[in-house]
């Protein structure tokens, strides 16, 4: 079992504007199954957001931007297997419909226009991937009681910092540093804000 101490150096170097403390772990998993459920509609918007920013800018900005995006939809779809395996497994199913109010918020902030718009849906891509590798971290050292959960999560925090760098990658390659460095702080501070108004319960994005 992972330890607090080394989940917390794992997550310390991310650039995040608030860090989630250990009890919002402990809280969420009071309800596995229902954190399942959030959590499986996660990876699913996850690689429908791939797949539509494939089909959408195919080749368009960057070479390999097909192959990047196919690839990081192929892990999502992957980790929506495991985790409805896990769910059905522990007597859950998906319901018919999910909404995720943080994710809807952070989408807000993208701009329209052409070059804007692809900066700041990499930008969000990448703020949803950050949070949820630092969630992750947290879950895998609170699930204390659930060592099959425990060893998910951790498996699921390296490819979730994977896919937050891959995003991040292609934002710098698209437009100048110190325009992208401008956006990016700025974008990371409205994800803080933005968390700290959810609404506490079993989700991977709820509030702390």
């Amino acid at each position: 079992m992972e330890t607090v101490t080394s989940a917390f150096e794992k997550i310390k170097g991310l650039p995040l504007h608030s860090r989630t403390p250990l009890e919002w772990g402990e809280e969420v998993l009071k309800q596995p199954v229902e954190l399942l459920i959030d959590h499986a509609f996660l990876e699913k918007k996850a690689a429908n957001n791939a797949m539509e920013l494939m089909t959408r800018w195919p080749d368009e900005w960057l070479p390999g931007w097909v192959e990047t995006m196919t690839s990081v939809a192929k892990d999502e779809a992957a980790h929506l297997a495991q985790v409805t395996r896990m769910l059905f497994k522990r007597g859950g199913r998906l319901a018919r419909g999910h909404k995720s109010d943080y994710a809807n918020s952070l989408r807000q902030l993208v701009r329209r226009g052409e070059a804007p718009e692809v900066l700041d849906r990499l930008f969000v891509s990448a703020l949803i991937e950050l949070r949820s590798c630092e969630r992750f971290a947290i879950l895998s050292v609170a699930s204390t009681k659930d060592e099959e959960l425990a060893v998910f999560y951790k498996g699921l925090f390296a490819s979730e910092l994977t896919h937050y760098k891959v995003f991040l990658k292609l934002a710098y390659k698209i437009a100048p540093k110190p325009k992208v460095d401008a956006r990016w702080y700025h974008m990371l501070a409205a994800e803080a804000e933005i968390l700290a108004r959810q609404e506490k319960g079993p989700r991977i994005h709820s509030g702390m």
